[in-house]
């Protein structure tokens, strides 16, 4: 098999698709052509990386093995931490942990914290005491919290020197540091006390003190600080990093936007888990066992509300052998108002994790959604109820389904935006299995209420 392509990006994009679609052809190619890998590898870490990830463990370990230590974590920096951590157990210790020896300390935190006991031990014995304490340091933290993102190290200054004297120090120090956004000014004691961006740094006249270029007493956090808030102070002041310090303000780290971006995505895609009573650290690399140990209480809540909604359709199956035509319309009413649910829902989660929700607020908030269900539902009740009344040629069944409709998408806007809301005030998260719960309540609706009224008015 060849690929006639030119550019390496061309080539690199062809292989990433070929290994998505016959991951089989792509390990041929790739075995045949180790020269192109190599140079792939080192050109675009971040094609190669997708490459592996689209290929079975020992494949991509026989790749990986194939690149210098440097190269090789350039690419398992790139790929998802469970992945990478998945491959390094593929090699042997001694390999393994010359590719992690070339990890930043942050980086390699992130990705053992993924391996097995018997492999990160195997793995921690090929390494230096030093590089180990600060992989353990990281680890210490939260991986959700500003200690769990944080890159140590970051550049720093004395306060009391000139900007002369502050250029000339990054110049020696340069080579360590991978981020220069920002130099932060210490005291004696190593206690963050201010804070220069790099470009003003460039700009500003030597002689002067540093103190006047800087900006004193900056935003920071603490490392167990959560990671929404650390996002949320990155977008309310426009910053590229955010200092972290300890109790005693002595600076221990940075947290950066890309670490805060991907840790955002990664909040994101757990409230969606969490929505629907998955794990929400749960991946297509988790193990089988501890994702069926995630899912199956959720699901065993899921099919104890669905015996209840079926306890209640059996109460009432006297109208429905008199009405056989109800048991087609009864998934109709439910189905709207679980939908009209979900939107608010969606709303006021959306709102908890950008902003956050006043507890001032609350009210206004559920009176809007309740507005939101009355017109809505006076809607969808005088459509579904004329066609309704249309089809049966019974204007009898019509109104009972325009006021199924209509109670249940006035309930179902109440439980979506009031579900998260409670959750959230009982301290949980607000995204916790609300889907199930506001399911729950819709559908108990939907068809008891649906059942109720046709028993009332039929």
């Amino acid at each position: 098999m060849k690929l006639r392509l030119r550019r390496p990006r061309d080539l690199a994009l062809a292989i990433r698709e070929l290994a998505r679609r016959r991951p089989r052809e792509a390990e041929e190619y790739l075995d045949s052509h180790a020269h192109e890998w190599t140079s792939l590898a080192a050109a675009d870490p971040h094609d190669a990386a997708d490459i592996l990830e689209a290929l079975d463990e020992e494949a991509a370990a026989e790749l990986i093995s194939d690149l210098a230590p440097n190269e090789a974590a350039e690419v398992l920096e790139e790929m998802r931490n469970e992945a990478a951590a998945d491959l390094l157990e593929e090699l042997t210790a001694a390999e393994a942990a010359g590719v992690v020896a070339e990890l930043s300390a942050d980086d390699a935190a992130d990705i053992v914290e993924h391996l097995e006991v018997d492999a990160r031990t195997a793995i921690f014995e090929e390494l230096t005491d030093e590089h180990v304490g600060d992989i353990l340091h990281l680890l210490q933290y939260p991986a959700d919290s500003a200690g769990g993102l944080m890159s140590p190290g970051p550049a720093t200054l004395p306060s009391g020197i000139t900007a002369g004297e502050a250029i000339e120090a990054l110049r020696r120090l340069h080579e360590g540091l991978e981020n220069l956004n920002y130099v932060y000014v210490v005291d004696h004691g190593g206690r963050l006390v201010g804070v220069v961006s790099f470009r003003d740094l460039v700009f500003a006249r030597p002689l002067p003190p540093l103190d006047e270029a800087m900006v004193a007493n900056p935003v920071a956090v603490r490392p167990e600080t959560d990671r929404e808030e650390v996002a949320d102070l990155i977008r309310r002041y426009n910053l590229l990093a955010l200092p972290v310090v300890d109790h005693r303000g002595e600076l221990i780290g940075m947290v950066t936007i890309d670490d805060v971006i991907e840790a955002v995505q990664r909040e994101a895609t757990e409230d969606i888990a969490a929505m629907v009573g998955a794990g929400v650290e749960e991946t297509i690399y988790t193990p089988l066992v501890t994702s069926i140990r995630h899912r199956l209480p959720w699901t065993a809540v899921n099919l104890g509300t669905a015996l209840v909604i079926a306890l209640v359709i059996t109460r009432f199956e006297s109208i429905i052998e008199q009405f056989a035509v109800l048991a087609a319309y009864m998934p109709v009413v439910a189905s709207v108002g679980g939908n009209s649910g979900a939107q608010s829902q969606a709303v006021i989660i959306r709102a908890m994790a950008v902003e956050g929700i006043p507890v001032q607020l609350v009210r206004k908030v559920l009176r809007r959604n309740l507005m939101i269900g009355l017109v809505n539902g006076l809607a969808v009740a005088l459509l579904s109820g004329a066609i309704a009344g249309l089809f049966t040629a019974n204007l009898r069944i019509g109104l009972v389904i325009g006021l199924a409709a209509q109670v249940n998408l006035l309930v179902a806007n109440i439980a979506g935006s009031g579900i998260p809301i409670f959750l959230d005030r009982l301290g949980q998260d607000p995204a916790l299995a609300s889907n199930i719960f506001m399911t729950m309540v819709t559908d108990l609706v939907g068809f008891g209420g649906f059942l109720v009224i046709a028993t009332m008015l039929l």
